[in-house]
């Protein structure tokens, strides 16, 4: 059993420099041994500030370095086909962020190359590493709220990104981007997903009609379990960072998430104010960083992954089903077993 694990970090973005950082300073166990993106200038000004030895522009040379053990992947969406099935061919650990793909085929290709290979594979959704969401999906087991039946989930981003960003092509759109972290959660906290019904469109950013991509949606969900769920997804909250979740159970409620981000509330006579959550990192940070030391003692230790390929692909899947449905106009029916989706004659039940 190895008491530390050499890294290679792919992907220098912003996330992917912070992870350079976390994994260096923060996280026990792990070393950062090699990086690699396609902006050199970039890759060698970080292996430089944290005294890297192996910087590279492609990936394959730094699955070559010798005694690397695992690759971090957080590299634009489309590269994660190629880094994951290179490095499940040479026996690396990985972790890769989220979306697992955009492709769904390409999806179940890396999750079949990541079983044959057997590697250990960390899936990259770090709301369920949250103190909040962690201790609510505790409770639920502990049968605190008695049996989960009705999931109901906000995120909201308080702007777009840029066009060249949004565009499905790169980054899969409004739903594999970011509503696969509320399809994520749905399923941790409520079971895979049988049927799904999305509307949505360009409402508040016009320019989105060129990429084809709404800039608000909702999602309406049932569950293979006969319970429901919702979620609403938004490009356009100018108030601030919105993540929010609440689980209804048979003997009560779970409410995660905040927007005040610091705890003072200001009373005038013009009115009652406080400030809000600005923006991912900020609402997030400490998650990612539980996140990483997850990845790592579980590696260390040969333990299995908290957050499997699998569950990058079941979710990669309701996020495309739900694509389907706000193109199609119409509900959609989820086959999790064949991977595969169509549309559906019967109504769903709507979650309110």
């Amino acid at each position: 059993m190895k008491s530390n694990i050499n890294v290679g970090v792919v992907g220098l973005g912003r996330l992917g420099s912070l992870y350079v950082d976390y994994l260096n300073y923060q996280i026990p166990g792990a070393k950062v041994l090699a990086v690699a993106d396609a902006d050199t200038k970039l890759a060698t000004e970080i292996a430089e500030k944290y005294a890297i030895k192996h910087v590279f522009q492609q990936h394959e040379h730094l699955l070559d370095v010798k005694d690397l053990d695992a690759v971090v992947i957080v590299s634009p969406t489309s590269s994660h086909k190629d880094i994951v099935l290179d490095a499940a061919s040479r026996g690396k650990m990985i972790f890769c962020e989220k979306p697992l793909s955009i492709s769904l085929d390409e999806a179940v290709q890396m999750k079949k190359a990541v079983e044959k290979s057997g590697v250990f594979f960390h899936m990259g959704f770090m709301r369920r590493f949250d103190r909040g969401y962690s201790a609510a999906k505790k409770l639920i087991l502990e049968g605190e709220i008695g049996t989960p039946i009705v999931f109901k989930a906000t995120s909201r981003d308080p702007y777009r990104p840029s066009l060249e960003y949004a565009d499905p092509k790169k980054s899969g759109g409004l739903m594999l981007d970011m509503g696969i972290h509320d399809f994520d959660l749905a399923r941790w906290f409520m079971g895979d997903v049988a049927d799904i019904y999305t509307i949505g469109d360009v409402l508040a950013f016009p320019e989105m009609k060129t990429i084809n991509d709404p800039d608000n949606a909702m999602v309406v969900m049932n569950f293979e379990s006969g319970n429901i769920g919702s979620t609403d997804l938004s490009r356009s909250a100018i108030y601030g960072y919105d993540i929010r979740t609440e689980i209804l159970g048979t003997k009560g409620t779970i409410q995660i998430g905040y927007l005040r981000e610091t705890p003072i509330t200001i009373l005038k006579k013009e009115g009652v104010f406080h400030d809000t959550v600005p923006f991912f990192m900020e609402r997030f940070q400490e998650s990612y960083i539980i996140q990483l030391k997850d990845f790592i003692d579980k590696a260390i230790n040969g333990k299995e992954p908290s957050v499997t390929v699998e569950d990058g692909e079941r979710a990669l899947l309701v996020a495309h089903a739900a694509t389907y449905s706000l193109h199609e106009k119409a509900p959609v029916t989820i086959d999790n077993e064949s991977m595969s989706y169509q549309l559906k004659t019967e109504p769903l039940k709507i979650s309110s």
